[in-house]
C-alpha cells in the first residue's frame, strides 16, 4: 500500500509531535476529546474516544463512522514536554543573558532581517519577548530607586545622621538600598511566576532554544529525534493502512528532520502503509535562516523530493505566531527541480470561524496558535479529524488540491548551505 492512490482507511497510526510546550500530553487528549466532538456535531458524524495506549506511551483510540465507513485511529503523542521544561528551568539573570545572546544571533546573522520580509506576526512574537523583559527590568530598577530614595528619607527623618554619627550614616544608606534591591528584585521575581499572563519568560525561552547552537540541533533533542523515529518505524512495519505524523509549530521542524532520516534509510516499503505528514502552523524559519542549520535544510530538500509520502502544510494568515503561507523548503532556498512538497494551503480562519467566534479569538494569540487542533464553525476542506480519523489517506484527501496562490515560495534565507 505504498502508493496514495484510491487509499481506504480502516487502520490508521497518528503520531502526533507537539511544539515548545512545557504542559504534560493529557492536554492534547483533552483538546481532542472535547474538540473532536464539536466538529462531529457540526459536520455531521460519528466520532468517539477509547482507552490510552498501553505501557509508557500517552495517547488515545478513536473511531468515527463517516459516509458509512468506520475507522479506527491510534493517537501517539511523542513526548518531549520534559526537555522544554528543562530548557525554561533558567535563572532571571540566566534568562536575561540568553536574551542577549540570542538577540545577538538573530541580528547579527542577519536572519531577523530576513525573517521580517516574510510574515510580520511571528517576528513581532520573537521581537515581543525582547521588548517585554526591557520592560520588566526597567520597571523593577524604577521601583528600586524609588523605594531606595524613599527608604532613604524616612530612615534619615527617623534617626537624623546628628544622632546616628559617620558611621550610622553609612548604614542607613546601606539599609536603604537593600531595601531598594529587595523590592527590584520581588518585583522580577513576581513577573516571572505571574508569566501565564505575559507569556514572555515562555517565548524568550522557546527562541533561546532555538537558536542557542546557530540553528544545529541541541544535544538534548538529539537522543529524542532517534526514539521518535524508532517508534514511527515500527509503526511502518504494522498492518495499518496509513502512519500518519502530525507536528505542529516547533513540532514541524522536529518531524521533517524524523522523517527525512527514515525516509533516506529506507523505511517506507510499497508493502507497508502509506506515509503521510501534516504540518501545522509551522515557524521553520526561525531555525532554518540560521548560519548552522545545514542538517534542517538538508531534511528539508531532501523530504520535498520524495514521492512516497504525503506532505501537507497548513497555516492561516490570522494565526500571528506561525509563518503563514510560507512555504518551508522554498523560503529555506531548497527548492529544486524535483520539488513535490509540500502542499502549502490556508486554513483561513476569517472564512471558517464564525464572524462571531472570530471576534472571540482574533486577539488570542496564542489560542489561534491551536485552532488547527480544534473544530471550526464552518470548516471549509481542513478539518483535523477528519485527517486524522477518516476514511481517506491524507494523500487522496488532498489529491488535485492546488496549492494557495498567495504563498512564498522564493528563497528568502541568508543561509542555503546543507550538510553533507
Amino acid at each position: 500500500m505504498g502508493s496514495t492512490s484510491d487509499t481506504r482507511v480502516y487502520r490508521r497510526k497518528v503520531f502526533y509531535i507537539p511544539g515548545y510546550d512545557p504542559f504534560p500530553p493529557r492536554r492534547y487528549r483533552e483538546l481532542y476529546r472535547t474538540e473532536g466532538a464539536a466538529q462531529a456535531a457540526i459536520t455531521g458524524y460519528s466520532l468517539a474516544m477509547g482507552a490510552g495506549l498501553d505501557g509508557d506511551r500517552f495517547g488515545w483510540q478513536v473511531e468515527t463512522e463517516i459516509e458509512g465507513q468506520r475507522t479506527q485511529a491510534e493517537i501517539e503523542v511523542l513526548v518531549w514536554s520534559d526537555i522544554v521544561r528543562d530548557s525554561r528551568a533558567q535563572s532571571i539573570p540566566a534568562t536575561y543573558l540568553s536574551l542577549l545572546r540570542t538577540a545577538w544571533i538573530y541580528i547579527s546573522t542577519g536572519a531577523l532581517w530576513r525573517l521580517m520580509r516574510l510574515r510580520k506576526g511571528p517576528v513581532i512574537a520573537a521581537l515581543y519577548p525582547v521588548a517585554m523583559l526591557v520592560t520588566q527590568l526597567v520597571t523593577a530598577v524604577l521601583l528600586g530607586w524609588l523605594v531606595w530614595r524613599g527608604a532613604d528619607g524616612l530612615l534619615r527623618f527617623i534617626l537624623p545622621v546628628s544622632l546616628v554619627g559617620p558611621a550610622g550614616d553609612a548604614v542607613l544608606t546601606a539599609v536603604a538600598v537593600g531595601l531598594g534591591a529587595l523590592s527590584a528584585l520581588y518585583l522580577l521575581r513576581w513577573f516571572r511566576n505571574s508569566d501565564g499572563k505575559f507569556f514572555a519568560y515562555y517565548l524568550m525561552h522557546d527562541f533561546a532554544h532555538s537558536a542557542a547552537l546557530r540553528g544545529a540541533y541541541p544535544a538534548t533533542i538529539l537522543p529524542r529525534l532517534t526514539q521518535f523515529g524508532d517508534v514511527i518505524s515500527a509503526a511502518l512495519r504494522s498492518d495499518v493502512d496509513e502512519v500518519l505524523v502530525v507536528g505542529h509549530s516547533s513540532g514541524a521542524h522536529l518531524a521533517v528532520t524524523v522523517l527525512a532520516e527514515l525516509l533516506r534509510k529506507g523505511q517506507v516499503t510499497a508493502a507497508g502503509p502509506v506515509l503521510g505528514f501534516l504540518s501545522l502552523g509551522h515557524v521553520v524559519p526561525m531555525l532554518s535562516f540560521l548560519p548552522d542549520a545545514q542538517a534542517l535544510r538538508r531534511d528539508l530538500r531532501d523530504l520535498s523530493m520524495r514521492d512516497d509520502l504525503t506532505w501537507v502544510d497548513v497555516t492561516a494568515p490570522g494565526d500571528g505566531c506561525s509563518f503563514a503561507l510560507c512555504d518551508p523548503v522554498s523560503v529555506s532556498g531548497q527548492k529544486t527541480a524535483e520539488k513535490r512538497w509540500p502542499l502549502v494551503f490556508s486554513a483561513a480562519f476569517t472564512q471558517s470561524l464564525s464572524p462571531a467566534r472570530w471576534r472571540a479569538l482574533r486577539w488570542r494569540f496564542f489560542r489561534l496558535h491551536f485552532q488547527y487542533l480544534c473544530a471550526f464553525d464552518r470548516p471549509k476542506d481542513y478539518d483535523y479529524f477528519q485527517i486524522t480519523a477518516g476514511p481517506l489517506s491524507l494523500g487522496d484527501r488532498y489529491a488535485g488540491r492546488p496549492a494557495s496562490a498567495s504563498r512564498i515560495d522564493h528563497t528568502v534565507s541568508p543561509f542555503t548551505s546543507v550538510g553533507p
